[in-house]
């Protein structure tokens, strides 16, 4: 682990506040409390625990380019904003902080393998799994290793975190719920296959889907599976899960498909006639709509109700970053490397940036800012001219 920051024995009233340090107390102030819903925070890959995709934070009508940071092996992995610092992790096996005001690097911590998940940050912790299927949890503003949980396959779920605990999925077919606090294992479930995307948790449950083509409901607290509902393809995308129990996500059979949790039904499937291509980003949910890109190059908004197509949008190249809407915009990144704003109503194009590089990665909007990262390792920071 390589580290900007050194500890001093000098007490804390005898050092020059720098910004740096300034920046940390403020952080370890922020850290103590949940972030929540709170506009200055984007605390895990979907943004809440349901996964909806939306943030709270408004945006500036044009952005601008405020820092570029840099992390050599390409990034993958959606940023996570809290308390003024970016997390992120990088193909080179790193999870790295930097500064939201001006990019600065604040530590970098070495994971096992490279890290494809989103962290996920709850109290003064940062959470993410690698691919030699080691799950981490870093202090977040030391960047010193907490504790590691050893699974037996690859992760690339990215963690949800909720009534003290962590939950992710991993390849070697389980769901694990572990406590935040010690590493701690609460419980674990398994499936029939490989769990790509980040579990949802809404009203007590854990729900989930993966390549065994089944949605599960599962007990936060027990682990017990209450109810599993047949999707008829499997899925990589994480479930978006609506304040009226119904979920929303896209397959690799070419859908994407509402599912009511209450009645444990698929209510409807969208898909397109002429365009056959999969689903490999998760959706952002409005009151009225299902925004969600897919590798036909299409950004989408279906009705929630009916799955009826609203409007569409061609980006030229495929989709695997999911949408994030704020205000009444949704913003994402395409395999071609634009960075997209879209009117939220219309699908019309509002604003957009080139970073010369592929998206995978989607947006983190937290503090008037969007961040996200390139395959070319490229950190960029768009924000409002001060």
């Amino acid at each position: 682990m390589q580290t900007s920051c050194r500890r001093s024995t000098k007490p804390l009233t005898d050092i020059p506040l720098t910004p740096l340090l300034t920046l940390l107390l403020v952080a370890s102030t922020a850290l103590a409390a949940a972030p929540g819903l709170d506009p200055a925070s984007w605390a895990s890959f979907r943004g809440d625990e349901r996964q909806t995709g939306v943030a709270k934070a408004a945006l500036p009508e044009e952005l601008q380019l405020l820092w570029t940071a840099r992390i050599d092996g390409g990034i993958e992995s959606t940023a996570a904003i809290v308390a003024g610092i970016v997390y992120v992790g990088g193909l080179d096996s790193t999870l790295s902080a930097f500064r939201l005001d001006n990019g600065e690097r604040i530590w970098t911590y070495r994971a096992t393998a490279a890290i494809i998940t989103s962290p996920a940050v709850s109290g003064a912790k940062v959470f993410c799994g690698d691919e030699a299927g080691v799950f981490h949890a870093v202090d977040a503003l030391s960047g010193a290793a907490s504790w590691r949980f050893t699974t037996d396959a690859k992760i690339a779920s990215s963690p949800n975190t909720a009534a003290g605990r962590v939950i992710f999925g991993s390849y070697d077919g389980n769901l694990y719920c572990l406590s935040a606090d010690s590493g701690a294992v609460a419980w674990q479930l398994e499936t029939d296959d490989y769990i790509h995307g980040a579990p949802a948790v809404a009203d007590s449950l854990v729900a989930t889907a993966g390549c065994d083509g089944l949605l599960r409901l599962i007990d936060l607290e027990t682990g017990t599976e209450v109810a599993r509902i047949e999707l008829g393809t499997y899925v990589g995308a994480s479930l978006a899960v609506s304040a009226v129990g119904t979920a929303y996500v896209g397959t690799f059979g070419n859908e994407v498909l509402g599912i009511d949790l209450r009645q444990r039904e698929v209510s409807w499937r969208y898909s397109a006639e002429h365009r056959q291509f999969p689903f490999y980003a998760s959706a952002a949910l409005t009151d009225s709509a299902v925004v969600i890109g897919g590798r036909d190059r299409l950004l989408r908004a279906l009705d929630r109700r009916s799955g009826a197509l609203l409007w569409s949008f061609d980006a030229g190249a495929k989709i695997d970053s999911s949408p994030v809407v704020s205000g009444d915009r949704v913003y994402f990144g395409s395999a071609q490397g634009t960075v997209h704003s879209l009117d939220l109503a219309t699908g019309q194009p509002r604003w957009s940036f080139d970073t010369g590089s592929s998206i995978t990665a989607s947006p983190a909007i937290a503090a008037g800012r969007l961040v996200i990262g390139t395959a070319g390792g490229s950190l960029h920071c768009f924000g409002g001219k001060d």
